[in-house]
């Protein structure tokens, strides 16, 4: 069981609502698309979720929670210029010029590639420790979320599957950049991605002939892009924070299954043969993840950041007056050898032999 003392908590389930959240996003989409310009609705979506976190992060200083997360720093702003650039410009902007020019299933069936690009880049570039167990569950994860999108047509490599290949890098960058922010407060962080991102779509929607809809179906666009987009970004992010960039793009995989079994209640599609195998493939790749132990004894230099945080093993340092958990401030980590199960997380992001 995934308790307190684990560490599996909180960065696994945030990691699965994360995927539960897009994953939902995708067949109620589907329902607004019919009557909505895909551009627009694109911009309509990030937009709400900026909107509507917009409203989370003001209405925290409000009522006195402002200093629970640690607020973005001026070192962190290059970072996030990029991953607003790779992830809400890039990357959308990429796919439409995909889809636009290659057919729904071999899009479909590329935009699987977004999972492999966030662990390639993880381990290759970042040198985030990633071992066979972690691998397998992975391949798991992708081969389920490959089976899932195909329909037995031959895949064409075209220029639109190299815009939509071009568009699951984007986004593999930006995971990956996005770890460098995940100390800082997420809701801030995506709030400004979805702000940027919407307004930029909205705009290339108009430009391009798009009309704007009926209220009610901007407003529900909004509320679906507030959950899966900005709630489940939030979420990814203090996933990273947990997990590291490779496990959190992992378990993100399984969100093209959340979403075919939606379709399944929603739309009334049947349960085939497909998609069982598909989730039984994906059920094995959890259960290997959920089963690793990364445990071994391992050194902490000297550190300083700040981030939210409770005092536990790692947080061991002194208060002048009373406090509240969890908290942010700007702290130090002393020296410290010792062994425990862990993630490559904010304090575990060391080497191996």
């Amino acid at each position: 069981m995934i308790g307190k003392h684990t560490h599996l908590w909180p960065g696994v389930p945030l990691a699965l609502g994360s995927a539960v959240l897009f994953g939902a996003s995708a067949p109620l989409s589907k329902l607004l698309v019919g009557s909505i310009d895909p551009w627009l609705l694109a911009g309509i979506l990030y937009l709400g979720a900026g909107l509507g976190l917009a409203v989370v992060h003001w209405g925290r200083r409000l009522i006195g929670l402002a200093d629970v997360e640690a607020a973005l720093q001026a070192a962190d702003l290059p970072w996030l210029a990029f991953v607003v650039l790779f992830g809400g410009m890039l990357g959308p902007l990429f796919l439409m010029l995909g889809l636009s020019q290659t057919s729904a299933s071999s899009g479909s069936l590329l935009l699987n590639l977004e999972g492999l690009a966030t662990m390639g880049i993880a381990w290759l570039v970042f040198r985030e420790n990633v071992d066979r167990r972690l691998l397998l569950g992975a391949g798991a994860i992708l081969a389920g979320a490959v089976l899932l999108s195909w329909n037995g047509e031959a895949l064409r490599l075209d220029e639109g599957s190299l815009f939509i290949a071009a568009a699951c890098l984007s986004w593999g960058i930006d995971n990956n950049l996005t770890r460098k922010l995940s100390s800082a407060d997420p809701v801030q962080i995506a709030m400004i991605k979805g702000l940027v991102a919407g307004s930029s779509n909205l705009l290339l929607a108009f430009i391009f002939g798009a009309s704007l809809p009926q209220a009610g179906l901007v407003g529900a666009g909004a509320l679906v892009g507030f959950l899966g987009v900005g709630v489940s970004l939030v979420m990814f992010m203090l996933g990273l924070r947990h997990l590291g960039t490779a496990r959190t793009g992992a378990y993100f995989s399984l969100a093209p299954f959340i979403g075919a079994v939606l379709a399944v209640v929603i739309f009334g599609e049947a349960l085939t043969f497909q998609i069982i195998t598909a989730g039984v493939l994906m059920a094995i790749g959890l259960w290997l993840h959920l089963a690793e132990r990364h445990d071994h004894e391992h050194e902490h230099g000297a550190l300083e950041h700040e981030h939210s945080h409770v005092h536990d093993e790692h947080h061991q340092h002194s208060h002048d007056g009373p406090f509240s958990e969890p908290h942010s401030h700007w702290h130090r980590h002393e020296p410290l050898r010792h062994k425990h199960p862990h993630y490559p997380d904010l304090h575990h992001r060391h080497s191996h032999e």
